[in-house]
C-alpha cells in the first residue's frame, strides 16, 4: 500500500497556509523566482522557476501521486481546478454534502466522500494502489493526521509571519498530540526550506 502524505504548497514560518479569507499572500513566491524551470508532470499547463534544490526535493517527495485529497472549502475556491486533478488521476473531496450543480461532476474523475476521513482515506488508497495518496493541509490533513492515517509531512515554510489564518494542521484541541520523527530530509531553497516528517504512529 503506498504512502499517504500530508503538506500543501507552502506554509508562513508560524504555521499558516492562507489568510481567513483564503488570501495567500507571498507564500506562492518561491516557485516563481528561481532559476530552473520545471513542472511536476509533463502534462502540466503552467511551469514552476525555483532552485534546483526545490526542484529536487519536490519531485523526489511527490513521485508519484495517485490521487489527491481535499475538503470542500478548497473544492469551492478553486472551482475543483476546474474537474482536471492538479495532481495524481483521482480527486475525493470531503464534504457533508456533494454539490449538485458543479458544471463538472459527470465527466471529472471526482469523488464526494459524504461519511467522513477516514472514509476517504480508505477509498483513495484503495485506488492508488502503491501510489502516493496527497492529503491537503488544513483541516481534512489535520484530521487524517490525528486519526493516524498520515505516513509523512512535507512542509515547505516560507519566512513570511500571518499572525493568524488556516492553520496547516487544522483546529487542534488540548491533548491532539502528534509526535513526528526528526526531519528524514532538509532542502533549503530561495525563501524556503522544505522539510520531510515522519510520523511515528
Amino acid at each position: 500500500m503506498g504512502k499517504a502524505i500530508m503538506g500543501c504548497a507552502a506554509v508562513s514560518a508560524d504555521g499558516y497556509i492562507a489568510y481567513d479569507d483564503g488570501q495567500i499572500g507571498s507564500l506562492f513566491d518561491w516557485m516563481s523566482g528561481g532559476d530552473v524551470e520545471w513542472k511536476m508532470a509533463e502534462s502540466d499547463e503552467h511551469a514552476m522557476r525555483s532552485t534546483q534544490a526545490s526542484k529536487d526535493f519536490m519531485q523526489s517527495v511527490y513521485t508519484d501521486i495517485g490521487a489527491v485529497i481535499m475538503g470542500r472549502n478548497l473544492f469551492d475556491q478553486t472551482n475543483g481546478w476546474n474537474g482536471v486533478p492538479a495532481a495524481g488521476d483521482h480527486v475525493f473531496v470531503v464534504t457533508h454534502e456533494a454539490p449538485t450543480d458543479w458544471e463538472y461532476a459527470d465527466t471529472a474523475p471526482f469523488t464526494f466522500v459524504t461519511d467522513g476521513v477516514e472514509s476517504a482515506i480508505k477509498k483513495a488508497r484503495e485506488f492508488c494502489g502503491d501510489r502516493i495518496v496527497d492529503v491537503a493541509a488544513g483541516q481534512i490533513g489535520g484530521q487524517a493526521l490525528r486519526l493516524g492515517l498520515i505516513d509523512q509531512i512535507v512542509m515547505n515554510v516560507v519566512p513570511v509571519v500571518f499572525g493568524g489564518g488556516r492553520p496547516f494542521f487544522g483546529a487542534m484541541e488540548p491533548g491532539d498530540n502528534v509526535t513526528l520523527g526528526n526531519p528524514s530530509r532538509v532542502a533549503q531553497g530561495n525563501r524556503v526550506t522544505h522539510l520531510l516528517y515522519d510520523v511515528e504512529h
